[in-house]
């Protein structure tokens, strides 16, 4: 499903080179749940970005469902980012003036989804992720935890086949964000591939797959039948 086969990406800053990742291979199989570990400034971060289609990587090659993805115009990539990627950051980057309904409907608008269906799916996102109530809210008026179970409910609203959470719960108290992590498996559980970036080593342990990176490299690989 997704493949990365000798990953390289540099960075030039001045006259000098940072070698951000470092002949990366890796296979990941449909429905896989997954965290990527390691210290700050180990590739984690420019890993994840490369599997979203947010940077290039310098030498190598991306596969996601047979194709080399790598290698689209920028405008291909967005295409696939937008039907089969889905994004959850720390900061949730919701939009200030539009409503959790609106911020939900957003990715649809953008594609250009026909006003009778963005209405029914944000409805039923609404109730799937307890915020009917809130649908009017603007961001500053929801909680923590509410504004995360918006920003999941927007990556999730185009049905993506992989969802990427850039450290999910680093901006919320440990009940919000165990109840994020819940969310995230129960899409994982229907069959999303889900990738999770943390520093956190409690979300990082309840993966069926845990990567760790060190320079660059992938340094461990460790597979869990099941989530502990």
């Amino acid at each position: 499903m997704i493949e990365l086969t000798g990953i390289s990406r540099v960075f030039h800053l001045g006259d000098s080179e940072v070698h951000a990742l470092r002949d990366v291979d890796l296979r990941i199989e449909q429905g896989e749940y997954l965290s990527v570990m390691g210290p700050s400034g180990s590739g984690k971060s420019t890993l994840l970005n490369i599997l979203g289609l947010l940077d290039r990587p310098t030498a190598g090659h991306y596969s996601l469902n047979g194709r080399n993805v790598s290698e689209l115009s920028s405008d291909e990539q967005a295409r696939v980012r937008r039907e089969q990627i889905g994004f959850v950051f720390q900061v949730f980057h919701l939009v200030p003036r539009l409503t959790a309904a609106e911020n939900i409907a957003l990715p649809m608008v953008l594609a250009g989804i026909a006003a009778e269906e963005r209405a029914a799916r944000v409805r039923q996102a609404l109730a799937d992720y307890d915020l009917a109530q809130r649908a009017e809210h603007r961001p500053e008026q929801l909680s923590g935890g509410q504004r995360q179970r918006v920003a999941i409910a927007r990556a999730t609203i185009m049905r993506p086949t992989v969802i990427l959470a850039d450290e999910p719960t680093g901006n919320l108290d440990r009940a919000s964000g165990n109840e994020a992590i819940r969310l995230l498996e129960s899409l994982n559980a229907g069959g999303v591939t889900l990738i999770v970036v943390t520093h956190d080593p409690v979300i990082g342990e309840r993966a069926h797959r845990r990567l760790r990176m060190e320079d660059g490299r992938l340094a461990a690989d460790t597979r869990h039948h099941e989530a502990d």
